[in-house]
């Protein structure tokens, strides 16, 4: 039998915090992190030493970034692991926090990301292996180039992918933690510099600074330590896939996407048609239909229609992207995954506010990573 988070002890989420995703600034890393976990701890009413091990997320800050961060919170000799797993290094933390609660090694533990972007340098540039296509197309222009199949294969204008972007910015203007906080009007979107293709700059995600934290505990350390059970959201599932070998022309994002949510769901025991609220990784607008269609909330092609009904705004059938999605909240890169975690979360337990899904009780959080990982998890609000 494959092993579970429904198999092992119940882990929930029991603090969250983040520090507002923005442009560059002049604030350290450290000035980022610590907002972020000191809310977590002040949501949780825990106290630094009650946290037994921290998973750190960044890309891009350099080696053991998380030691002179935390010091800063007191004295501990708790494990600290740091985990870069490109743009899913959030995300990947959060599931290791996760499984080292359930299996019982610790009560308690905390996922946390944080980053500081400048200049990417990827592992395959130094391989000595030559690669036929990874220096001559950018993420954007290869999206620029799956929305152009898209839109050739079903019929669908520039316009229409566009949409998801006006919703997502709609959102973020919600979202005091967002990098974009700004309503978009169609027309403002479509009006902006193409960056590759039809994909415009509001189309395209902001990759700037900020960081996320997120506590997990188990039902003996939510006892323990006196934490409220009526704020604690269960995560019941946490899946990661790696990429195969595809039947050619397939889309690699896509297809990982699918395998990896298909055996989460089935994980959870959960519906697609159930979950009310979902954070997809959607650094580009094409992405959250192609996602969307992947996942079974609709077939293939028609993402676009109900996206046009409302179907997916919030206080529609099912909120996609409340946050504001990569494209409004933004992505910088290590906190993003555990940011989704955060709005899920929130969204959960009904403390959204202004962006609040009405009756929410499941959601989905979604995030690849170059190389290409993707991981997903479910959370249930008990």
């Amino acid at each position: 039998m494959r092993k579970t988070l429904k198999n092992h002890r119940p882990v929930y989420v029991v603090g969250i915090g983040l520090h507002r995703y923005q442009p560059m600034s002049d604030k350290s890393y450290v000035e980022l992190g610590l907002a972020a976990i000191r809310e977590a701890l002040d949501d949780a009413k825990m106290m630094w030493h009650d946290v037994e091990s921290s998973y750190i997320a960044t890309t891009s800050l350099g080696m053991a970034s998380g030691r002179v961060m935390l010091r800063h919170l007191g004295a501990s000799s708790a494990p600290l692991v740091h985990i870069e797993n490109a743009s899913a290094s959030g995300s990947s933390a959060f599931r290791q926090a996760c499984l080292e609660v359930a299996s019982g090694f610790s009560d308690t533990a905390l996922a946390m990301g944080v980053d500081k972007p400048h200049r990417i340098k990827l592992a395959r540039e130094r391989t000595g292996i030559d690669d036929l296509t990874h220096n001559s197309v950018a993420a954007f222009s290869h999206f620029a180039l799956i929305a152009n199949e898209y839109m050739h294969k079903h019929k669908i204008k520039p316009e229409q992918i566009a949409k998801v972007a006006v919703k997502n910015h709609r959102n973020g203007s919600l979202n005091p933690y967002a990098h974009r906080q700004k309503e978009r009007t169609l027309d403002e979107i479509l009006s902006e510099p193409a960056i590759s293709g039809s994909l415009t700059r509001l189309e395209c995600c902001p990759v700037g600074e900020g960081a996320s934290a997120v506590i997990i505990a188990s039902e003996e350390g939510i006892k323990r330590l006196g934490i409220d059970p009526n704020r604690a959201i269960r995560v019941t599932a946490s899946t990661s896939r790696s990429e195969n070998v595809l039947t050619p022309g397939a889309d690699i994002d896509t297809a990982l996407t699918k395998e990896t949510a298909t055996i989460a769901l089935k994980e959870a025991g959960v519906n697609i048609k159930n979950v009310d609220v979902f954070e997809f990784h959607e650094a580009f607008s094409i992405e959250e239909l192609l996602y969307i269609e992947a996942l079974g909330i609709c077939k293939e092609g028609t993402a676009v229609h109900f996206l046009e009904e409302g179907v997916f705004d919030i206080g529609g059938k099912q909120a996609i992207s409340a946050s504001g999605g990569l494209i409004a909240m933004g992505h910088p890169l290590g906190p993003t995954g555990i940011g989704q975690i955060v709005e899920v979360t929130r969204q959960l337990r009904h403390e959204a506010g202004a962006r609040q899904q009405p009756n929410a009780k499941i959601g989905l959080a979604h995030m690849l990573g170059l190389g290409s990982v993707c991981t997903v998890h479910i959370l249930e609000r008990p």
